[in-house]
């Protein structure tokens, strides 16, 4: 008896080690996969990165590129490469290139984070309210020629940016008001009222400036044009800020994609996270709507693609959305501008005309498999 005892207990300890190195050998075998897709995400980003500041009314090779930059950080000498081509390249491509990506990143990262926090695969920012309330600050900004001393570039942008943070504040401190948890379908049904509302005067304010309409209607559509490096760093500051506290808090949204009630048996504080994370979310949404205008479906599409391929784990997630929204922008962005050049396109259509329906294939092809 006492032998069959040992030989039982010594085989379920072998079975327990098999098993052991199994999942050891499954872990390490998907942290190698999730190794290889990071680095094709990155190379797909530097193809779109260098295709952006390339291509144009004049061609510029990668090689080019890389010696004007190296130029500008060390000096070195540039050979053949005219002044002009380099005054292309430091003064309209590459601050373009770079926002387009940076905006990007920012309107993804958001989306991902928005679909979580709201268990709503249809959800971002502009859901509740951020896009309608940035688009009539700039409307007011613009019609009644507000400027800010020493800073009239800045001057749309910044009454952009703060309208849409008040407008998404009041969207949540009336969600507050009528339901104390915060429920999820209350606070995107507020939204949706509040962007309706929002956006009826902004109609109203557009009708009533006839001399500036063209102004108004074409920064609504989305545009990275006449923009400098000073947009640029205020975007990056912004992303270094959202990013990683975003990463930070990727337990918490892990647990929210299950449900308020598994949260808050895990000890997740839900009301407070969501007001955190919403918060950041709307920054980053804030300041992409406030220097280029509306551009939509990059929150929505880019956080889909990356789950498909990454799983649902925010900590790889959210990098990777910032990847692939900056990657699917800087694509577009060329193509609003090279489509029909030397006339520019709204890029705001150009990612509506593409993403449409690419998110609607991808959405109902998941429907029909859970069916």
């Amino acid at each position: 008896m006492w032998i069959k005892e040992m030989k039982r207990y010594t085989m379920n300890r072998k079975n327990s080690k098999r098993l052991y190195r199994a999942a050891e050998n499954d872990e390490a075998w998907k942290m190698m996969k999730n190794t290889k897709k990071c680095l094709i995400t990155i190379v797909i980003c530097l193809i779109a990165f260098l295709c952006s500041a390339s291509i144009g009314s004049v061609i510029i090779p990668g090689t080019d590129i890389l010696k004007i930059i190296w130029h500008k950080i060390t000096g070195a000498g540039l050979g053949d490469i005219p002044d002009t081509t380099v005054s292309i390249l430091m003064n309209i491509r590459l601050p373009r290139a770079l926002l387009s990506f940076l905006v990007g990143s920012a309107l993804a990262v958001s989306g991902t984070v928005m679909q979580s926090v709201l268990r709503n695969p249809l959800a971002s920012s502009y859901t509740i309210g951020v896009s309608s309330g940035a688009s009539l600050g700039a409307a007011i900004a613009i019609t009644s020629g507000l400027t800010l001393a020493g800073a009239s570039v800045l001057a749309v942008p910044l009454i952009a940016f703060l309208s849409g943070l008040l407008t998404v504040f009041l969207v949540i401190g009336f969600t507050k008001h009528f339901d104390r948890n915060l429920e999820n379908q209350t606070i995107i049904l507020v939204g949706m009222v509040f962007s309706l509302f929002v956006n009826a005067i902004l109609t109203l304010v557009t009708a009533l400036s006839q001399d500036h309409l063209q102004q108004l209607i074409y920064w609504q559509m989305g545009s990275f044009s006449s923009k400098g490096y000073i947009h640029v760093l205020i975007t990056a500051f912004v992303l270094l800020l959202g990013i990683p506290a975003l990463i930070h808090y990727s337990p918490e949204l892990d647990i929210l994609t299950f449900g308020e009630e598994q949260a808050k048996a895990s000890g997740v504080n839900v009301e407070r996270m969501k007001y955190l994370l919403i918060t950041i979310s709307t920054l980053l949404t804030g300041i992409s709507v406030a220097f280029c205008g509306t551009i939509g479906f990059v929150d929505l599409i880019a956080p889909h693609i990356v789950r498909r391929i990454f799983g649902s784990s925010h900590k790889l997630v959210i990098p990777m959305s910032a990847l692939f929204g900056g990657a699917i922008m800087a694509f577009s962005d060329l193509i609003s501008r090279t489509v029909l050049a030397p006339r520019q396109l709204p890029v705001g259509a150009i990612t509506a005309l593409i993403g449409a329906p690419f998110f609607a294939y991808i959405y109902f092809a998941k429907r029909k498999e859970k069916v």
